[in-house]
């Protein structure tokens, strides 16, 4: 598989970014809610959700920049590295020489963090355009091996873009990829409207020709069929025919649909009726394509059409009340088709390039629709996720336009920030956070599990192995006889404290792994 290299990639490729803690700010419309909307940095928020949803989302959409040089995106990371500290705070402009090599060391960390925040079932879809398709799907193969599912191609708009210079630039793409076991698909109802005959036993069919111009030319497909003295010739013409035979036809020529044996067996079973054109006389043989036999359910197709930024910029408008607050939102029911084809209604999706929040709309519609219990978080990094972001799906939840008892959704969700780091920079524990969040970040980091909700040093219980945290804020704590004589039965034991006052020979024996917290003790 080829691989992609950039400046900063080797920087980059291992970046962990700090961990930040989560601070709720409020909840709309319930007392609590699983819905989340995160205000900050996305890189960080994504770490931020490890501890509580790694290998837990099901299904992630993002929009990320496109890197046009005309969106005034920053490339802000903090990565220890003097080329991209040259970076930090600077527009990405178009005629930055360096901008596919900034876009490519924000996507990467993020998409690794993406990675693992994703479910072994899960997908992930991702829009883009021109400037960084090429340069996405390495990335992407990259991050997620041989994930790759697909290449959805959705046209946006009718015409044209009025910069388009030599052809009317009407697409985006979506690149879809799973992370190992991707569940099937869910199929979709195909439109059945066309099916307006009816057997005498009342099975629906439509009518096919049985003679098709566009096939590969095949002799064991042309042949004559006499039916009542009446004989037929594929594309109704028995001088074509006879060229044909003599060797004279194209490589894509008239022929039947299926071998003469075939034919005259499903003739028998009934599968065929002769019409005759009324203006012309002329005969043609009919197959019935009945409906059980496609199928009411077919797959997703890889075009995307229905759908424009026209209905986007409307849905916004609609909104918030005539204004266009948002520019190059996503329309809702693209949203909505992705999340179809995901075979449940309980999963979470996330987005963490949420803009005006067109994910979270998308789900709470759905949900409407067909009593799922969807979740999503959000995050969005721009000043905005509150007064649009948040307040879109404010209105969506309670209502909006003429009539909002109709548009009303129901729902609720909770707003978050980006808290502070619970590493400082010189590697010790920040004090400030509570001891909950600690222990939290501490179990987590242990075992990649969640911290089940307790007060004790006791954190849990891992593959046989006991987890302790001996932390006081405003004290020294000591790992001695006294605390090994309260310990819970285990295999073995990972313990924090500030002293360890036991012998090897004691640690040995009832398998204790000591470790020291991080924290200066000086100013205990």
């Amino acid at each position: 598989m080829p691989s992609l290299n950039w400046i900063g990639k080797d920087e980059v490729i291992n970046y962990n970014p700090p961990y930040h803690t989560l601070e709720k700010k409020y909840t709309f419309n319930a007392k609590n809610s699983d819905n989340m909307i995160i205000k900050g940095d996305n890189l960080l928020a994504l770490k931020s959700l490890l501890p509580k949803y790694e290998g837990k989302v099901k299904c992630i959409y993002i929009d990320p920049p496109y890197n046009t040089g005309n969106e005034n995106w920053v490339y802000n990371d903090n990565v220890n590295s003097p080329q991209i500290k040259k970076w930090l705070g600077e527009v990405v402009a178009k005629d930055d020489l360096s901008r596919h090599d900034k876009w490519l060391c924000m996507m990467m960390p993020r998409l690794k963090l993406l990675h693992r925040l994703l479910s072994d079932d899960g997908v992930i879809f991702i829009s883009i355009d021109d400037n960084e398709m090429a340069n996405l799907k390495l990335l992407c193969d990259e991050v997620f091996g041989g994930g790759f599912v697909c290449s959805f191609i959705w046209k946006k708009q009718g015409g044209g873009k009025s910069d388009s210079k030599y052809v009317a630039s009407n697409c985006e793409y979506i690149l879809c990829y799973k992370k190992e076991k991707l569940l099937e698909f869910s199929k979709i109802k195909k439109d059945d409207s066309h099916y307006k005959n009816t057997d005498k036993d009342g099975k629906k069919y439509h009518l096919e020709k049985l003679d098709f111009g566009s096939l590969s030319y095949s002799a064991n497909l042309d042949y004559p069929i006499t039916i009542d003295g009446y004989t037929f010739y594929a594309g109704g013409d028995k001088e074509k025919y006879l060229q044909r035979q003599a060797g004279n036809f194209t490589s894509k020529d008239w022929c039947w649909r299926c071998k003469e044996e075939e034919f005259w067996k499903r003739y028998n079973d009934n599968k065929f009726i002769i019409k005759t054109n009324p203006k012309t006389g002329i005969k043609t043989i009919q197959e019935k394509i009945y409906l059980s036999d496609e199928g009411v359910w077919g797959r997703f197709d890889t075009l995307i059409t229905g759908y424009t930024n026209r209905l986007a910029n409307n849905q916004i408008k609609d909104i918030f009340s005539g204004d266009r607050v948002f520019t190059y939102p996503k329309p809702i029911n693209l949203i909505i088709d992705l999340m179809n084809l995901y075979p449940s209604k309980n999963f979470i999706i996330l987005d963490s390039f949420a803009g005006s929040g067109t994910t979270a709309h998308a789900v709470l519609e759905l949900n409407k629709k067909d009593g799922g219990n969807r979740k999503f978080i959000l995050v969005e990094m721009e000043d905005y996720a509150e007064n649009i972001t948040a307040e879109r799906v404010r209105r969506v939840i309670k209502g909006y336009g003429k009539e909002p008892g109709n548009s009303a959704t129901g729902g609720d969700f909770s707003f978050y920030e980006l808290g502070e780091r619970l590493l400082l920079e010189n590697g010790n524990i920040n004090e400030s956070i509570s001891s909950e969040k600690i222990k939290e970040y501490i179990y987590f980091s242990e075992t990649k599990e969640k911290l089940s909700e307790n007060s004790s040093d006791f954190l849990g219980e891992c593959n046989g192995v006991a987890y302790y945290f001996i932390y006081k804020k405003d004290e020294i704590t000591t790992l001695d006889f006294e605390y090994l004589a309260n310990l819970k039965k285990a295999s073995s034991y990972v313990i924090y404290a500030d002293v360890c006052v036991l012998s090897d020979e004691t640690m040995m024996k009832y398998n204790i792994t000591f470790k020291k917290i991080p924290r200066d003790i000086k100013k205990v």
